[in-house]
């Protein structure tokens, strides 16, 4: 593969990593907006069930009323049985109606339940499957903003340790610099010895305190023990 196509593909490679992060960082606003509007549908449906249970509530008390009215009217019936055998038919005839009127609304009663029931059901599983959508919605970005974090800290970790190693460089440089220096100055310190030291030697001898050059006068004197 020629360096040219290594480079176009190189760049197409970006380019698509570039896409899928805007794709990604769509989804999740998409999964935010759809979240907030499954929740917006849970209100509706906890609504509608409280409106169920409210006509549960009426029809139960509808039974109740009816079972009342069936005792009240068999009491009459058995009462006047002996007196008004017609208004002990009659009062009969009631509670059949009402028993009738009870056993409709008593079949409201359990389809309400029914719906209830089940209506109650599907929204725990909603919101179930709502709390866990959130929590990985939730775990991605926290996972996406840790991981960010650990690359801008690796970033400026790896920039840290670049210029540590540039600063450790200069230091050394500067060591050296300033051993050679040193030894420049100790070896100025002992030619500057050296050379005074030579001059107390030139001054004693001219003297005639040490050294000099020794005269044949003084050689002969020496030799002849004078």
């Amino acid at each position: 593969m020629s360096v040219w196509r290594k480079l176009v593909t190189a760049v197409k490679g970006g380019a698509t990593e570039t896409a899928q992060a805007v794709v990604d960082s769509q989804a999740i606003r998409i999964l935010e907006q759809e979240i907030r509007e499954a929740k917006e549908e849970l209100r509706k449906s906890d609504h509608a069930r409280t409106q169920i249970l409210a006509k549960c509530k009426l029809s139960q008390q509808k039974i109740d009323s009816f079972n009342a009215s069936i005792a009240e009217f068999e009491t009459h019936a058995r009462k006047a049985v002996d007196s008004d055998r017609q208004l002990a038919l009659d009062c009969a005839q009631k509670v059949a109606e009402l028993k009738a009127e009870r056993e409709q609304e008593q079949s409201y009663l359990d389809q309400f339940k029914q719906s209830e029931k089940q209506l109650a059901g599907n929204i725990q599983q909603a919101k179930a499957n709502l709390r866990r959508l959130e929590q990985q919605v939730d775990m991605v970005k926290a996972t996406e903003s840790v991981q960010k974090a650990q690359v801008a800290v690796s970033s400026r970790h790896m920039g840290a340790n670049s210029k540590m190693k540039t600063a450790t460089e200069s230091l050394s440089r500067i060591q050296e610099r300033q051993k050679l220096r040193n030894a420049e100055l100790q070896a100025a310190e002992e030619l500057a010895s050296d050379e005074s030291n030579d001059d107390l030697e030139k001054r004693l001898a001219a003297a005639g305190i040490k050294g000099g050059t020794t005269s044949a006068d003084d050689e002969l004197s020496r030799i002849l023990g004078n």
